[in-house]
């Protein structure tokens, strides 16, 4: 992340008197840049400039040959005859190993107090026979570079007008004592990676004054025309990323007669590296220097190394380019590149990696005059996808992949050539190339009203115009609306609510006060999850274990004696199973369910009684959904065909019973589950949906009809068609909507040779129901539940003598039927079939509770309620009184 010296932010915004790092930090937090951390002075002082009295040679015992020095350090001197090693001279005698100066040399001095990078702290001590009463300094004891091969003299580096007097400060000089501040910039800041940005931030943030060095009126020279005479350049984009030209800017500038041997200015070196890189040439050091000055990446290339014309492309399969960190890379067909056309081949020779590095081939060297500087604008995008596949994190690529204002090249391209012709003594050429193909930018329409809509602050149309034109951007009124063009540095800016967010960070975010959001009364869990928690509930409350399992089944089809054709056995294929030998996504609950219910059983357990709810996977068609391109938004066709491929997957819930129901098997008491108790369990999650489920046989003989005519689902035409269940001693569960029975599941016992095959207790059960046919079903309104009667219960039984095909729950519909509001439940608990009754009957006796809500009783109010129930039977099914 981006250091920010406060002395180079000066350069552009008038920094308040007083403000150290700690303090810009907090200026600048209040806009959003974060404090990333502090980086304080490596060097404390006294650090001053001495200047060389006298050099004394003496060679030492192991042969090595030290300087004892006087040093005049101005106010800072012992006076003749005192100190700790009197001499004539006011001054401080020295010791020094380097042998690059002489007497009369400026140097640089740190006294006893004194403390250099690595917390070494100086003080006077006795070496080599004398008192070194101070330190004459390298660039490396310093923490300026790696030179260690002698001392600092000043007056090679400096100018003899820049270089204070001795015993004077020279921290300042050096570019030691300032502290820096790291901030971290957010992506969508991309322009706070330059000096540029971050004082435009100071500015909003303290309200200094800002002088943008982004624009050309502040420029020494204003930028030239384009001309005919430029270097030639061509795009010629065949692949653009999300329709995007990766290139829509490339302005070229020639300086001639640059002196190869130019040095870097000490104060861009020193501003370099406290930006953490490090100087190279004069012609490179200056392009980084503007990068970091403005925001814009360039590049400066040896133009006699330059074959015309200058082509922006794709990379072709097998390219590969040697940058300029020496790493032979291998291109792939998405990699941006800017090459050259030797003897007239186009395109031919690669010149660099767009926007992240540049070739070794017409590098900057150590003889170049000429240089073509190179200045564009490349899409995001691209940049960020070369930079990230070939693990190039260049500082170009960093500004280039968060968006780089499209109006800087040719200013940027200006500022490097008046740096070149000012510090390289070369000249400016004539010829200018400014490829220019910047999409124009669109306005964002925004109501006056949305601010505070999305703030719930009233900030006014004054100042939300002010805060706007404060970021740059032009902003028009149009009736209840402003027309907002955002500044070119702010791509980030696309829409209303970006527009929200700047007024709201400018104005400060602790201007908003803080509300709790307030949730709307009676919005919960959606009706289905509802929904199928009251199942899981209601089967948990009946000591069923609820359990989980993986959707991938086999041979399940076989085991279970599904026969050919049926639509359960079409299923969804993986192409790479997760589960060997269970390539199926299944298409029953029941597949899976009774593989647990195996395992338990396997496991000797007494009884199985486990449920799940999960969804089945239920195909569409024979051919896999087509998978839409990731290159552009797909079509409503597109959108249809995925829809239309993509398999069915409705919420079922599935149990499994058998064993022990009650009890040990010892116990008194004890039974095994039954198929009622797995119709019962069916029942019971229907009426805790609201929902009347009813029952009819799965299969029966077609020559048996249901009496009455009531009407009921067709059965299966074989009893094959039953499994898994037994075809006896299973039935259909359904619902009546309107004049249609919709089927929500089956339920039964459990066909004999399918309990063998998965070793599960005899007579075993399973129940199917599918959830989503059954929420569908839901009434639309809450479930009322009427209040808890306090007077006491009547109970009465009552048997009846009835054709036996007649189902039990058409007799219990037809006693609530006739009971009316007295009557609060009905429970069959006996059945009976012998010779005391005619053949083809049986006795079904009921026990009958009886409540009302705001009295007790009488008799012969039940007995109103009994005679109207046995009346109804008679009429409806024919059943008479048993005696």
């Amino acid at each position: 992340m981006p250091n920010v010296p406060i002395s180079w932010l000066r350069d552009h915004v008038e920094v308040l008197p007083g403000t150290d790092a700690q303090r810009l930090a907090s200026d600048l937090v209040k806009v959003g840049l974060e404090e990333e951390t502090i980086h304080r002075a490596a060097v404390q002082g006294p650090l001053v400039v001495g200047r060389v009295l006298t050099l004394e040679a003496k060679e030492q015992s192991n042969g090595k040959i030290i300087n004892y020095c006087r040093v005049d350090v101005g106010v800072h001197n012992d006076a003749p005859g005192e100190g700790k090693e009197p001499s004539d001279l006011p001054s401080r005698g020295i010791i020094c190993g380097a042998h690059n100066f002489k007497v009369g040399d400026l140097v640089v001095v740190v006294l006893p107090g004194g403390v250099l990078p690595g917390d070494f702290v100086i003080s006077a001590r006795k070496t080599y026979g004398h008192i070194s009463d101070g330190m004459i300094c390298s660039e490396r004891e310093l923490g300026l570079s790696d030179e260690h091969d002698g001392i600092i003299v000043l007056t090679e580096k400096f100018d003899e007008s820049e270089i204070p007097a001795p015993g004077e400060d020279v921290i300042g000089l050096l570019g030691l004592g300032e502290e820096l501040l790291e901030i971290n910039v957010t992506p969508d800041r991309g322009y706070c990676f330059s000096m540029r940005g971050v004082a435009r931030e100071y500015s909003h943030s303290t309200g200094a004054e800002f002088t943008d060095p982004g624009l050309a009126q502040n420029l020494k020279t204003q930028p030239p025309a384009a001309n005919a005479e430029g270097f030639k350049i061509e795009v010629d984009d065949s692949s653009p990323i999300h329709g995007r030209v990766g290139c829509d800017r490339f302005v070229t500038r020639i300086v001639r007669g640059i002196n190869p041997n130019a040095p870097t200015p000490a104060w861009m070196v020193k501003r370099l590296e406290a930006m953490g890189m490090r100087s190279i040439s004069l012609p490179v050091d200056i392009t980084n220097y503007v990068m970091l000055d403005l925001g814009q990446p360039l590049h400066a290339y040896d133009l006699a190394a330059l074959a015309e014309p200058i082509v922006v492309r794709r990379a072709n399969g097998g390219e590969t380019l040697v940058t300029l960190d020496e790493v032979e890379r291998k291109l792939d067909s998405e990699d941006l590149l800017i090459t050259d056309s030797p003897n007239g081949q186009r395109g031919s020779r690669i010149l660099g990696l767009a926007g992240v590095m540049g070739g070794q081939y017409s590098e900057v060297e150590e003889a170049t005059t000429d240089v073509l500087v190179e200045a564009a604008h490349f899409h995001a995008v691209s940049i960020a996808r070369t930079s990230r596949r070939h693990k190039i994190p260049s500082e170009a690529a960093k500004r280039f992949e968060r968006g780089v204002d499209p109006e800087l090249p040719p200013v940027a391209a200006q500022r490097v050539v008046d740096l070149l012709v000012e510090y390289g003594g070369g000249v400016a050429d004539s010829p200018v190339t400014d490829y220019n193909e910047v999409p124009r930018r669109e306005a964002i329409d925004m109501r006056l009203s949305e601010p505070a809509r999305l703030t719930g602050v009233e900030y006014g149309e004054q100042r939300v115009i002010e805060l706007l034109e404060t970021i740059g951007a032009t902003v028009e009124r149009r009736e209840d609306n402003l027309s907002v063009m955002a500044p070119s540095w702010r791509p980030d800016l696309t829409e209303p609510c970006d527009l929200v967010e700047e007024i709201a960070r400018l104005d400060g975010y602790d201007n908003i006060e803080p509300v709790l959001p307030k949730a709307p009364a009676g919005v919960g869990l959606p009706k289905a999850q509802v929904a199928r928690r009251f199942a899981a509930r209601t089967l948990a409350d009946r000591g069923f274990v609820e359990v989980g399992s993986y959707p991938f089944i086999g041979d399940a089809h076989d085991r279970q004696r599904i026969l050919d054709g049926d639509e359960r056995r079409e299923v969804v294929t993986l192409r790479n199973p997760l589960v060997d030998g269970a390539p199926n996504l299944r298409s029953s609950i029941i597949d899976t369910l009774l593989e647990t219910a195996q395992r338990n059983a396997a496991r000797g357990a007494e009884s199985v009684r486990v449920f799940e709810l999960g969804m089945v996977t239920r195909p569409q068609g024979t051919k896999p959904s087509p998978i839409p391109s990731a290159e552009q938004r797909p079509s409503g066709r597109e959108i249809g065909a995925l829809h239309r491929g993509t398999p069915k997957q409705p919420w079922h819930l599935g149990l499994v019973a058998g064993g022990s129901a009650v009890g040990s098997a010892i116990r008194a008491g004890a039974r095994d589950f039954g198929w009622a108790d797995i119709l019962e369990a069916a029942l019971a999650v229907g009426s805790a949906l609201g929902v009347q489920v009813e029952v009819a046989p799965l299969y029966r003989d077609p020559q048996v009809q249901l009496p009455h005519g009531k009407p009921a689902p067709k059965p299966v035409a074989t009893p094959e068609e039953a499994a898994p269940w037994h075809p006896g001693r299973c039935a259909v569960l359904f619902v009546r909507q309107k004049k249609n029975l919709v089927e929500v599941g089956r339920a039964g016992e459990l066909h004999p040779a399918v309990v063998k095959e998965y070793g599960l207790p005899k007579r075993s059960g399973a129940l199917e129901l599918d959830l989503d046919a059954l929420i569908k079903a839901m009434p639309a309104n809450p479930i009322t539940v009427s209040a808890v009667s306090t007077f006491p219960v009547v109970k009465e039984d009552i048997a009846v003598v009835l054709d036996a095909d007649i189902p039990v729950s058409m007799v219990v519909d037809a006693i609530y039927a006739a009971g009316g509001d007295l009557l609060e439940g009905v429970e069959l608990f006996d059945e009976y079939r012998g010779s005391q009754i005619d053949e083809g009957k049986r006795s079904l006796a009921f026990a009958l509770r009886m409540r009302a809500a705001d009295h007790t009783l009488k008799s012969d109010e039940t007995a109103k309620v009994r005679e109207a129930i046995i009346t109804r039977l008679s009429n409806q099914l024919g059943a008479k009184l048993r005696a």
